[in-house]
């Protein structure tokens, strides 16, 4: 594609050379440079892409996009033969060269992006599952992995991808005949303009509250809020959750986006009633297409109902039947997500992603809400991220749960048992019965030894995860695996 072709669209554009080039590659990656690729240039938090320009051009690159507030540093540096070109915002022009160059593989699909604290992966999941019975080939992009259709590319190593990734990922869904994709699109990929340009069709915001902050990602509430209102203001449509009081400020801030409500407490535009909640599924009854329907999902807890409201929104706007959204909410399955896992023993092992305090508080409510024995609580926070709520969660888990052991979970360059210190402060402030254990495989091997079959195990904050990060090293570590080696060897 020719360079002014891929440049089409940004801003205050200045550039030396030439613009009549054809560019075979765009990448942010030096490493990854080709023979007639274009390398854009990115401060990072960890990295500066501009130190990496001598390596980029060795490596193939004709053309160099950089910040404006670098060309002084740079610009002797870089050849002759070489094109420059200067944006005063270069995520955001990255994007924009990522939709032309794919050739806005967004503007042909059904783009459905879903925002909040939790519900993200298990309401993606839905949706998929709704479209997919409805006959119309989805992809999915979020937190666990990337799907065409039923075919699984890879797995996640962020819940949404950087915007050139994430435009050659539409692009593919397009090629594999996907006439729509649900995404999770986290606070960080709009703050940083991963999906900038974006052609969003409907955008859902499932809830709010206290989670990403850290230096490196929000410095207060009001940033990560106003990071995830971006969404709405790319939206045709946008579903808020009225139950949440931190969403209904929405409809105010994007009048341009056609807003509707769903909730359980409050007026809306659609309403559960009549709910049951089990140990193994939920269902309540709802108006779909004009009849009072009775729905039911196996995901069970009150936070179900929430997601599965927010799901049959975008259904019913994308024109699914009232049968296809029954069926795929009865057999949906999401990885790590109210996961049970069988065991030999007959216990009740659950596992799940929780990993902020108001997730671990809905789960550890829903188990208690219909385990007749205790609630084993088996977690610990990760390292490198916002230490705020360590103590908080502690609290919650000495509050609701039977007994709880504080472990590790990916303690990443911080040290986890200064990491679990943090969450006992919490736990003291509560009367309950806990111990701390921080290797994570003794602290399962701890809970599943003191487990009677009345019980239930939560094992939280790694869900879909089979690694963990240590020293910014990845190991492997998945949980099901770990509790079968236990129990086989009990």
């Amino acid at each position: 594609m020719e360079l002014k072709k891929v440049l089409a669209g940004i801003e205050g554009l200045k550039a030396k050379g030439n613009l009549d080039i054809d560019i075979m590659q765009i990448s942010n990656d030096s490493r990854d440079i080709k023979e007639g690729a274009m390398f854009i240039a990115i401060k990072g938090f960890d990295v500066d892409g501009h130190k990496y320009i001598e390596k980029a051009i060795e490596n193939g690159a004709k053309a160099i996009l950089i910040e404006e507030a670098e060309v002084k540093n740079v610009v002797n540096e870089i050849p002759e033969n070489v094109t420059i070109i200067v944006a005063k915002d270069t995520r955001k022009a990255t994007a924009i060269c990522a939709c032309n160059f794919y050739d806005n593989p967004s503007r042909k699909l059904q783009l459905v992006g879903i925002t909040g604290t939790k519900g993200k992966t298990t309401t993606t999941f839905m949706i998929k599952a709704i479209l997919e019975k409805q006959g119309i080939k989805t992809g999915l992009i979020g937190t666990i992995a990337t799907y065409i259709g039923d075919k699984k590319l890879e797995d996640s190593d962020r819940t949404t991808p950087d915007s050139i990734k994430l435009q050659e990922t539409f692009a593919k869904m397009v090629d594999a005949g996907c006439t729509a994709c649900v995404m999770e699109v986290s606070s960080q990929s709009l703050k940083l303009n991963r999906v900038y340009g974006s052609d969003f069709n409907i955008g859902v915001f499932t809830n709010f509250s206290e989670d990403h902050i850290s230096p490196k990602e929000h410095p207060d509430m009001e940033d990560y809020f106003n990071s995830k209102v971006e969404l709405f203001k790319m939206c045709k449509y946008g579903y808020i959750n009225v139950d949440d009081i931190n969403t209904i400020r929405v409809p105010k801030l994007v009048p341009n986006c056609m807003i509707q409500t769903y909730g359980i407490d409050n007026e809306n535009n659609l309403l559960a009633k009549d709910i049951t909640i089990t140990n193994s599924y939920v269902d309540f009854k709802v108006k779909l297409n004009g009849k009072n329907e009775r729905i039911k999902t196996d995901i069970p807890g009150r936070f179900s109902v929430y997601n599965s409201l927010a799901a049959i929104s975008v259904a019913l706007r994308l024109g699914c039947s009232t049968e296809n959204i029954k069926t795929a909410l009865e057999n949906v399955k999401v990885p790590g997500r109210s996961e049970l896992v069988d065991n030999k023993l007959g216990l009740t092992i659950m596992v799940d992603y929780a990993h902020s305090p108001e997730s671990l508080e809905n789960i550890l409510q829903a188990v208690k809400s219909y385990t007749r024995g205790k609630v084993i609580s088996v977690f610990g926070c990760g390292g490198d991220r916002d230490s705020g709520k360590r103590p908080i969660m502690g609290e919650i888990s000495g509050k609701i749960a039977t007994y709880t052991i504080i472990t590790s979970d990916n303690p990443r360059t911080e040290n986890p048992e200064e990491i679990v210190k943090q969450i006992e402060e919490g736990i003291k402030k509560t009367k309950a019965k806990y111990e701390c254990i921080v290797d994570r495989t003794e602290a399962i091997k701890k809970a599943i030894q003191i487990a009677d079959k009345t019980d239930i195990i939560v094992l939280a904050g790694k869900g879909h995860e089979t690694y963990q990060e240590i020293n910014h090293e990845k190991h492997h570590y998945d949980e099901r695996e770990i509790i079968k080696e236990i129990i086989d060897n009990m």
